[in-house]
């Protein structure tokens, strides 16, 4: 691993044209691999990390049958005409990452661009995009409300950043911009004159009235150890929330992780009962869709949802208005048919094994109902030999046509590695075969799901980033014990992941996309006199803090003892405010709990850095500089 990325990446010779075509890095097969990572690959430009909901179907007396695909791999959106199949390419700039798409109801669509920090407007009739609006740092979820004015349609936009803006669909300046103090928003479904607002890690619906409060959080039931074979498991990873039936509620598409003690002492420990990950497919993690009524509160009778068999990485789900879902599994190439009644009548105490689960030749990252056609979805990459993206219809559990469209291949292998299941065979197609996790499944979207964790042979500890060029901030872990990612990859990954040994051009590989994983973009609240004033605290020898938090990475990459008993890395501070809960074991709520000086146990007083005299205001200032990294 002393290799830098750039000779990795040298390996091979990078194609002149179009920087985003994929690049063999050796000529061998890999049989532990599918057909589209052999040769191991690598791109010139890191495809991002999957985050699903990037597809809709026009369903407006005007324009019908449309299929409006945002695809964040080539900075494009694809108008299919279901009926004729005809494509039309819609380019975006280069690192516009496109996200979530509503469409309005004046033949436009609007797409989050999660890279760039706005949203695009596209006029379908002439297919071009006709606005480009900034609006947050991290645009995630976007909802068109026809009843908040008069006027026509608004535009509300979810950021991770915690902000909430609404906009004239039509164009203009900003009707109303709210803050939610905890960060992480993800989507939003239109309620009347409510919104129902989630949060990404920790799966909340938020209910955001017509004056704009933000009420209390919901989140799903938690699954007991009575409930689920002695395994406890909390609601985490909300990857997707959609409107419920005749709009009303939302159905909420979201992850459980274990509570239980993991016994990672054991090999396979996150996919086996013994482990820790009891019930369902066995699994840490599972999958689940909870339905919430108009107001935000979970339900049906407030039971814990059982949990869909064999749902890995499930980025997205569609709804046929009714009684289908379509969940779609990224982690194992596949579309899952759960019917509504089969989870509203389970009392909670297991999974449900889908109606169907439909194999697909490729990897599925969102789905959307097609009127009287049953599903269609999208897919990133097809398989070799065709390889590229297309969309592919999926009716009564079976397969249909397959539109393929024009996109160059983006097939990477540690982009493969780090979003499929890690102990399935990559041609299993069975949910009896699928232990439903894969990398991604505790770091959603390349970041982490914020998720406390207790091990037997470590205690709680609280899942940590893998972006932001994590592996220049080696040695790894909270205690520093993986030297690399070849360790990490040997003692998680098949240890206790269970999956198959990587030999070292896997490894590399894995490397070279992981390195590239953005951290989160800064969302600070502070003024620009807080924040310098936070820089000068934090950079003065009486605070102390960049005696440990030097460098581009904001760590030294030691391990040390700041008082809490125990030597741990030096974490990196790079998108530190997105990252909540904070040290170890999560024991610091927020920010300002870090620096709270009664709960020193939690973070080790005057060993961790000269704080504890600073007045209220400095604390204040020097949290927003953190919140400006």
């Amino acid at each position: 691993m002393k290799r830098t990325f750039a000779r990795r990446l040298l390996i091979s010779s990078l194609v002149a044209a179009g920087a985003a075509a994929s690049v063999s890095a050796c000529s061998s097969a890999d049989p532990t691999l599918p057909a589209d990572t052999n040769p191991v690959i690598v791109t010139a430009s890191a495809p991002p990390a999957i985050s699903g909901g990037t597809l809709l179907v026009t369903s407006t007396a005007s324009i019908a049958n449309l299929a409006v695909a945002a695809d964040s791999d080539r900075d494009v959106v694809w108008l299919v005409d279901l009926a004729t199949q005809h494509v039309v390419s819609v380019p975006l700039q280069a690192g516009d990452e496109p996200g979530r798409v509503v469409a309005d109801n004046a033949g436009r669509v609007h797409v989050a661009l999660r890279g760039a920090g706005a949203v695009a407007t596209i006029d379908l009739t002439s297919g071009k995009v006709v606005d480009r609006t900034a609006v947050c740092s991290a645009p995630r979820g976007l909802a068109i409300d026809s009843g908040f004015q008069a006027g026509g349609d608004v535009l509300h936009v979810a950021c991770a950043g915690g902000e909430l803006i609404t906009l004239p669909a039509a164009g203009g300046a900003a009707l109303r911009s709210l803050r939610y103090a905890g960060r992480d928003l993800r989507d939003v479904v239109v309620q009347g004159n409510t919104l129902l607002v989630t949060r990404f890690r920790t799966a909340e619906v938020l209910a955001v009235d017509a004056q704009g409060n933000f009420g209390a959080a919901t989140t799903p039931a938690s699954i007991t150890g009575a409930e689920n074979f002695g395994a406890s498991f909390t609601p985490t990873v909300a990857w997707r929330a959609i409107p419920g039936p005749g709009n009303t509620g939302a159905f909420l598409l979201h992850q459980y992780s274990a509570d239980s003690q993991v016994v990672i002492s054991q090999p396979g420990g996150y996919g086996s009962s013994g482990g820790g990950g009891n019930g369902c497919d066995g699994s840490i993690v599972h999958s689940a869709v909870t339905q919430f009524g108009p107001g935000g509160m979970a339900g049906g009778a407030g039971l814990p949802m059982p949990t869909i068999n064999g749902a890995t990485v499930p980025v997205d789900l569609a709804f046929d208005g009714s009684d289908n879902l379509a969940v779609v599994s990224a982690g194992s190439d596949s579309v899952l048919m759960v019917a509504v009644s089969s989870l509203n009548s389970n009392s909670g105490d297991g999974c449900v094994s889908p109606e169907n689960t439909v194999a697909l030749s490729g990897q599925p990252v969102a789905v959307a109902a097609v009127p009287s056609n049953g599903f269609i979805a999208q897919i990133r990459e097809l398989d070799a030999p065709a390889q590229g993206p297309a969309l592919v219809f999926v009716n009564q559990g079976m397969v249909g046509a397959t539109i393929a469209l024009p996109g160059a291949t983006r097939a990477d292998t540690g982009h493969y590695l780090f979003h499929h299941d890690a102990s399935t065979p990559a041609t299993a197609t069975s949910a009896a075969t699928v232990t439903a996790l894969a990398c991604a499944s505790c770091h959603p979207e390349g970041h982490e799901d914020g998720h406390i964790w207790t091990f037997d042979t470590e205690g709680q500890r609280r899942t940590q980033t893998v972006s932001g060029g994590v592996l220049e901030t080696a040695p790894l872990h909270w205690d520093g014990s993986q030297t690399d990612l070849s360790d990490i990859m040997t003692n998680v990954f098949v240890h206790r992941m269970g999956g198959a040994p990587q030999g070292p051009r896997h490894v590399d590989a894995f490397g070279d996309w992981l390195n590239r994983i953005p951290a989160y973009p800064a969302s600070p609240t502070g003024t620009t006199a807080q924040i310098e004033h936070g820089s000068q605290i934090f950079h003065s020898a009486a605070a102390g803090c960049d005696t440990c938090h030097s460098g581009a990475h904001f760590t030294n990459n030691q391990t040390v003892d700041v008082g809490t008993g125990q030597a741990f890395q030096v974490p990196t501070l790079i998108g530190v405010a997105a990252r909540t809960p904070f040290m170890h074991d999560g024991c610091a709520t927020t920010l300002a709990d870090r620096f709270d000086s009664t709960l020193a146990a939690c973070n080790g007083g005057e060993k961790h850095g000269h704080t504890a005299d600073l007045a209220a205001s400095d604390v204040a200032d020097l949290i927003a500089y953190l919140e400006s990294l």
